[in-house]
């Protein structure tokens, strides 16, 4: 059987690639930048350094990784005939998202952070449960963008959280309640990066990744309240431990692989003997 033609699912393909220059523009101007200025959110006591932001550049290079490989068999199988319709939904809702975000409608921003956050876990669901890596550009192209953007997602829905309803710390001191949410706040993004880590054997290295990386943004940029401050380098640290768990297993999985290719091309010379 021949190989399926690049224009199988040729609408959506189009539709994909509009989708991602939308989702791309809404981050060009907000949150791509790599400076100091490109920041006009509300400052919140779990504001994170702006280079933690640069987590979008990186899922916007694997993601047209992603829009190239669908023109292709084997990303054809997954992006078009299992995700479909999902990633030209999620990237205009990212689009929303961004938007409201920069213009400042903090909670109506929340909300749109709740459903892109909804809309890439249906689709790493989907991607990990039903499409296991058949090559390394599935693994590439596929797996790795979709981890790390699920995961820079769960940090995203509580940095939206603190913007639509914690207080301003360019304005207000860190009261109690205020600590002993960012503390919730902190422990939720590390246990979410174990689970990451234990999700199986290998566990989801990016995604932990994308979580610790934040981690340690927040504790460079907290500096007015040293309870927070050194609270996020806590969870930081630990959450190290979870990204290590993440290398060994992906290590080990890697290492395994290449250990039963071995013992299967001796398989037949044993049997011969």
């Amino acid at each position: 059987m021949s190989d399926p033609s690049w224009t199988d699912g040729i609408l959506l393909k189009i539709v994909n690639v509009i989708v991602y220059l939308l989702f791309l523009g809404s981050n060009v101007y907000t949150v791509a930048a790599p400076n100091d200025i490109y920041y006009t959110g509300k400052e919140t006591y779990l504001t994170p350094a702006p280079w933690a932001f640069l987590v979008w550049a990186l899922i916007h290079l694997l993601l047209l990784g992603t829009i190239i490989y669908q023109f292709f068999p084997g990303g054809k199988v997954v992006i078009i005939d299992g995700v479909s319709w999902r990633f030209p939904l999620l990237g205009v809702l990212n689009a929303i998202y961004v938007n409201l975000w920069a213009s400042h409608h903090y909670v109506v921003a929340f909300i749109f952070a709740l459903f892109v956050s909804s809309g890439v876990t249906h689709i790493y669901y989907i991607v990990k449960k039903h499409h296991s890596p058949q090559s390394i550009w599935d693994e590439l192209l596929i797996h790795l963008p979709f981890s790390l953007y699920h995961g820079w997602t769960s940090v995203l829905v509580v940095l939206s959280l603190f913007e639509a309803f914690g207080v301003n710390a360019l304005t207000t001191p860190a009261g109690i309640w205020t600590k002993v949410f960012v503390f919730l706040a902190l422990l939720f993004l590390e246990a979410t990066a174990a689970t990451y880590a234990f999700s199986s054997p290998e566990g989801d290295l990016p995604a932990s990744i994308a979580i610790a990386w934040s981690l340690w943004a927040i504790f460079a940029h907290q500096k007015g309240s040293a309870f927070i401050h050194w609270t996020a380098l806590a969870f930081a640290i630990i959450t190290l431990f979870w990204v290590v768990k993440g290398a060994y297993g992906l290590g080990t999985k890697v290492w395994g692989g290449s250990v039963r290719l071995e013992d299967e091309e001796r398989a037949p010379l044993v049997g011969d003997s």
